[in-house]
């Protein structure tokens, strides 16, 4: 099918080359030049992996082109909207405006037929008023809503092989005929035996914020567990595989540690209690103001277990923080745990020192002003402590024999509880994990 993928950052990027893979003709559009330049060159803008590989592959192809040109999306069947929508400044709703931007630079170049399809994440309640808006330009043009379900990390994997397909689709022959579009689209993945749940607006709209909501809040969980670990002498980490053996409850997500982060969960959950509330509900998503407040608290206890160790205060000494992106296999450090815990002991007076495999750019365009480093024996080198805080494999791995060769001071924070302690502490070190003896 001809496709026209709107907004190219990192769900335009990963949709628009796995559309290719899939075996359709797609134009990616986005006004960022650089974007652009970067992926029509067959580079990544941003590490993901698989991406690289999938931009070569398919550029080759003849089937993936990109472009500033709005135009280009003219002659495509199929419209898919993939712009961000991130938090409001000062507020916790969500920001539109690219959203509503893409549709109304879509609407010149629509045709009786085709099919705009969203992506992105919105409130409740934006499907409806953007079909409203498309009715108006092109009556015979029908809305689809079609929610994301990407982890950073595995978004190609995740786009090529989902592990369920959603159209929210109005009624109707209208609705019919745009949900046969899509099982065109999606026909490799469907034919696989993905589940597809089709059903309205409202529902497609809400599945996705309610899918991140829950699995915020058994984040949060755990961390409250942890919480009460400490002052019970317990271990959340057993905790955690004891009752992950209930299938009812299920171990993925149950790791306690210094919390979720990055361009989704945070502000999905904020966006989620500020709709419910202009609809006359925010009643029911209270617990979620809880669940974002345990999720901040972590922050500040791996800060204080920093100040216990190093004998109450953490000035003019040297810190050594091992991740800056919010989770492994990712340059993001949007809304990063791990950052904002190197630039708290930075404004406490610490020398700290940042290493990540791939997020130090990004890091660095936030908080320049901290010291970045490219390897763990650079930010080790001398340090009073050292502090994991994304769990990167290549950091989960370390030998703490050798690595105490290089600190002044063998002591560790594991904010992600992914060492063995007693491999640590036999090999010199003060080891303190989140909820842990």
């Amino acid at each position: 099918m001809q496709i026209s993928v709107i907004g190219c950052s990192y769900l335009g990027a990963v949709t628009s080359s796995c559309l290719a893979a899939l075996g359709h003709d797609v134009v990616g559009v986005d006004i960022n030049e650089r974007i652009v330049a970067e992926l029509s060159a067959g580079r990544a803008p941003f590490f993901e992996p698989g991406l690289q590989e999938i931009l070569s592959e398919q550029g080759s192809t003849g089937r993936l082109r990109y472009t500033t040109d709005p135009s280009a999306v003219a002659g495509s069947a199929v419209h898919f909207v993939c712009v961000g929508t991130p938090q409001r400044a000062g507020e916790n709703a969500a920001d539109l405006r690219q959203v509503d931007s893409a549709v109304e630079g879509l609407l010149p170049h629509l045709r009786p037929g085709d099919v705009v399809v969203g992506k992105s994440t919105v409130p409740v309640g934006t499907a409806a008023r953007l079909a409203a808006r498309i009715a108006e330009v092109e009556p015979e043009a029908t809305l689809v809503w079609n929610p994301e379900f990407l982890r950073e990390g595995f978004a190609v994997e995740d786009t090529l092989h989902p592990d369920r397909i959603v159209y929210g689709v109005p009624d109707g022959p209208a609705g019919e005929r745009a949900r046969a579009i899509l099982d065109e689209v999606y026909a490799a993945p469907l034919s696989d035996g993905t589940p597809l749940v089709v059903t309205d607006y409202p529902t497609a709209e809400l599945v996705k914020v309610a899918a991140n909501s829950f699995l915020a809040t058994k984040i949060s969980f755990i961390n409250a567990m942890a919480e009460l670990c400490e002052v019970a002498g317990g271990d959340v980490t057993a905790l955690a595989d004891a009752i992950g053996h209930d299938d009812r409850i299920g171990r993925k997500f149950l790791n306690a540690g210094l919390g979720f982060g990055g361009g989704c969960l945070p502000k999905d959950i904020r966006a989620f209690m500020a709709r419910a509330g202009e609809l006359g509900a925010d009643e029911a998503l209270t617990f979620l103001r809880e669940v974002d407040t345990i999720n901040l608290r972590r922050r500040d206890r791996v800060v204080e277990m920093a100040r216990q160790i190093l004998g109450g205060a953490v000035a003019d000494r040297r810190i050594a923080v091992l991740g800056a992106a919010f989770k492994p296999n990712s340059d993001d450090v949007r809304d990063s745990p791990a950052l904002d815990v190197a630039a708290r002991l930075d404004q406490h007076g610490a020398d700290v020192r940042v290493t990540d495999p791939h997020a130090i750019p990004n890091a660095r365009a936030i908080h320049p002003h901290l010291t970045y480093v490219t390897s763990v024996d650079e930010a080790v080198d001398g340090s009073d402590l050292v502090l994991l805080v994304t769990e990167w494999r290549e950091y989960a791995t370390l030998d703490p024999a050798a690595l105490a060769q290089k600190v002044r001071g063998a002591a560790i924070i594991d904010a992600r509880n992914v060492l063995d302690p007693v491999a640590w502490r036999g090999a010199g070190w003060t080891y303190r994990g989140l909820g842990r003896p």
